[in-house]
């Protein structure tokens, strides 16, 4: 099975991509720019910068001909050349190099660059979630080479978010609140929520794409023996016995299994995961325990990020650059209604 790839990615983005090198093993473009979100229409999306995410095999050959191709897109560490920036790419953050605020054939584009295995492992491992938390919503895949090991890592990616949200919801739920949980995983803990993104960001994502969010996971849904999938009604059920939820919290991503053990786990006890799991999967807050555990991964890896984004983005763009997400934030706060208005 491979990940459904949402087709007619139409003129603009097959230009834009056209603009770097070509050597690429995944490209996708995400965000208010590509999908509508609640709240925005179709000429706002026009005027929203577009984000991508390019994977690459060799990100020293692949920043040494973009550096020839884009070398205004860099910050000042364009000077350090090729080797020193897929070294910052690589062993900070989350192993993702962005450039930010780049003018490109008429559009405002973001993009970021990854290695394959990096990703790889994120996908497979949720080591930061900075990544595989993109792709548990939909995007627009523009390049996917046969990798085969990259093609099951996006589905593997998938089926983790679908079962770390069934830990998180009660017995019976409806398709909607699944995508909302799936949608919020990459949020949980990221200090940007609180300052610098628009609070009712994962419900704009969520509520004019359940459609996309269907061509996602109906596949996933279908074969997952944990859940009765009623999709004529959208309607969910799963398996909340302490039997069910050990299968599904043995089913998370490594890192987040590791997560869940430090904060289940006295220091000094050193029992096994399996041993620890078991017991998280009898306690009634087990839910909150895998939402804790997703929240440090996420925190971690946002703060880092975000710090190393001052480099590679330099310092104006990144005022320019928040000064615009809190903007955002202001119009999304705004939009909210009064109590006085509901009641």
């Amino acid at each position: 099975m491979s990940i459904p790839a949402l087709n007619n990615t139409g003129v603009v983005y097959r230009r834009i991509l056209s603009q770097f090198p070509q050597d690429l093993s995944l490209a996708f473009a995400y965000g208010s720019g590509v999908f509508k979100q609640q709240g925005t229409n179709q000429g706002q999306m026009g005027k929203n910068m577009l984000d991508f995410v390019f994977a690459v095999d060799d990100p020293v050959t692949w920043h040494t001909m973009n550096l020839l191709q884009n070398r205004k897109h860099y910050s000042i560490l364009k000077l350090l050349g090729p080797t020193t920036i897929s070294s910052v790419q690589n062993d900070h953050g989350a192993s993702v190099y962005y450039n930010t605020l780049v003018p490109v054939d008429g559009r405002i584009i973001k993009y970021g660059v990854i290695g394959t295995e990096c990703l790889i492992d994120d996908l497979m491992h949720w080591k930061t979630m900075y990544v595989a938390g993109r792709l548990h919503k939909p995007v627009k895949m523009l390049l996917q080479n046969e990798n085969g090991k990259l093609r099951a890592a996006l589905v593997a990616n998938l089926k983790s978010a679908v079962t770390a949200s069934f830990l998180m919801l009660p017995e019976s739920f409806t398709e909607e609140d699944l995508f909302m949980q799936i949608a919020g995983l990459s949020y949980a803990g990221d200090f940007r929520m609180v300052i610098g993104e628009d609070k009712s960001k994962v419900a704009n994502i969520v509520k004019d794409n359940i459609q996309h969010f269907r061509i996602l996971y109906s596949n996933i849904l279908r074969d997952c023996p944990q859940v009765v999938y009623k999709s004529q009604q959208g309607q969910l059920e799963v398996d909340k016995s302490p039997e069910g939820q050990f299968i599904q919290l043995m089913a998370l991503p490594r890192t987040l299994q590791q997560r869940i053990t430090k904060l289940v786990d006295p220091p000094g006890k050193n029992r096994d995961v399996e041993e620890i799991l078991l017991q998280v999967a009898q306690d009634p807050d087990c839910g909150a325990v895998v939402q804790q555990g997703i929240s440090s991964i996420v925190k971690t890896s946002s703060i880092t990020q975000s710090i190393k984004g001052i480099a590679t983005a330099g310092l104006w763009k990144t005022v320019s650059y928040s000064s615009k997400k809190l903007k955002k934030m202001w119009k999304g706060w705004r939009r909210k209604p009064s109590v006085s208005q509901m009641s």
